[in-house]
């Protein structure tokens, strides 16, 4: 039966990372073994499908407010202790060209395979069980058994980087999760997050028509100073809303709840409906619409409205401020969301309360360790998941390393 000092269960963006800042910590103990298993064909999949195969491998905006957890203030330690500037000290090690695209989103100019190769490259020293099924993980008192479709193996420590449910078709699946209530940990009910959010069918017959129109919006989800507010681009698609923005607040959005979206933010539509009518009224409506708004989707306001063949002019201010509520308070109320099925991330997971902050161990079982998006921390869109990964990853190995 072989030994390892560590097992690594997933080869994603956590698990890589952990391994080889577990063997670059391990100078001085270089017999240290390292073990990375992983069902897929491939490592690292989700980081090369990432930023539309670029890799938005960090934010430099990252901090622990940036994260949704049923604690807080949890992640706060991990990121302390490894920070956007020390990745990208090891991008600019690894000579990878990189850009800022936007809101402190980095970006490979290149390829993400390149993020993907550094890490393979990182860890050398380390095994690598690609196509390697993992059956069940138990505790005999003494050390770990993994057993796997190549046999079983002990370890004196197991890290869990198995991710989150997001992308099924990627082999995601709820192993961790399993493995964690096993262990006696509580976990969060996962559900799906930075996800597209989709409208009831009454709702559909005006929104189809409009698939493919893209605008800037604000996204709002809550009331007054409490709100939560996202301004980015919004997309119409045929089943409901996607975009950057969209994705942002469906973090926040549980069903049943309202969003509230302001499709024209740089413009003040009750002022400026008003000005346009007193300057020249006798233009159509959706024409007003359409010097602030894409005009297909002014159209379908102005359609929506009952306003699609009416002038400017013969409309009351009364009429003009319910149009222009409708474009800068445009309220909706979902009716779900397209579920893992593109779900970028996970949220909720194993508790934080069971875990060590410092270090991610279990607390009622010394030497396992949960990291990355298995863990119930969830960051916002732009980088930060793939911050947590690392941060959690390094919190994790530093303390292995020292053991």
């Amino acid at each position: 039966m072989d030994y390892f000092d560590t097992i690594i269960l997933g080869a994603g963006a956590a698990g890589l990372f952990c391994a080889g800042s577990i063997i670059e910590n391990n100078s001085t103990h270089a017999d240290h073994k390292v073990l990375v298993i992983d069902h897929a064909r491939a490592a690292g999949e989700k980081i090369r499908i990432s930023g539309g195969g670029r890799c938005n491998f960090t934010n430099l905006a990252t901090s622990h407010d940036r994260f949704l957890s049923q604690n807080p203030r949890f992640c706060a330690s991990a990121l302390a202790g490894f920070s956007a500037r020390g990745f990208v000290d090891m991008v600019d090690r690894a000579g990878i060209a990189w850009h800022e695209k936007t809101l402190g989103q980095l970006f490979c100019d290149e390829s993400a395979r390149q993020i993907i190769d550094m890490l393979l490259h990182r860890m050398r020293g380390a095994q690598l069980w690609l196509e390697t099924a993992i059956n069940a993980v138990t505790h005999d008192g003494k050390c770990f058994l993994v057993t796997t479709s190549k046999g079983v193996l002990r370890a004196a420590r197991v890290v869990v980087a198995t991710g989150g449910k997001s992308i099924p078709k990627m082999g995601a699946t709820g192993f961790g999760y399993e493995l964690a209530r096993q262990f006696g940990l509580r976990v969060i009910e996962p559900r799906a997050g930075l996800v597209p959010l989709t409208f009831a069918e009454q709702d559909l017959d005006k929104c189809r028509p409009l698939a493919g129109v893209a605008v800037q919006a604000v996204v709002s989800h809550g009331h007054g100073r409490s709100a939560t507010r996202f301004r980015d681009g919004l997309l119409f698609t045929h089943r409901g809303v996607s975009g950057p923005a969209i994705l942002q607040i469906s973090s926040f959005w549980q069903p049943g709840e309202e969003i509230t979206v302001d499709l024209a933010p740089d413009h003040d539509l009750k002022t400026l409906l008003r000005e346009q009518r007193g300057q020249g009224g006798r233009i159509a409506v959706s024409t007003a619409l359409g010097r602030h708004l894409p005009s297909r989707l002014a159209e379908a306001i102005a359609d929506e409205m009952g306003l699609k063949e009416k002038r400017l002019a013969d409309q009351t201010n009364s009429r003009l401020d319910q149009l222009a509520e409708r474009v800068n308070a445009w309220r909706l109320r979902p009716v779900g969301s397209e579920g893992w099925r593109t779900a970028e991330v996970t949220l909720g997971g194993v508790d934080c309360r069971d875990l060590n902050a410092r270090d991610m161990q279990a607390r009622q079982q010394p030497g396992l360790y949960f990291i990355g998006e298995v863990v119930d921390v969830t960051g916002w869109l732009g980088g930060y998941n793939f911050q947590w990964a690392w941060a959690s990853a390094h919190a994790a190995a530093k303390s292995i390393a020292a053991a």
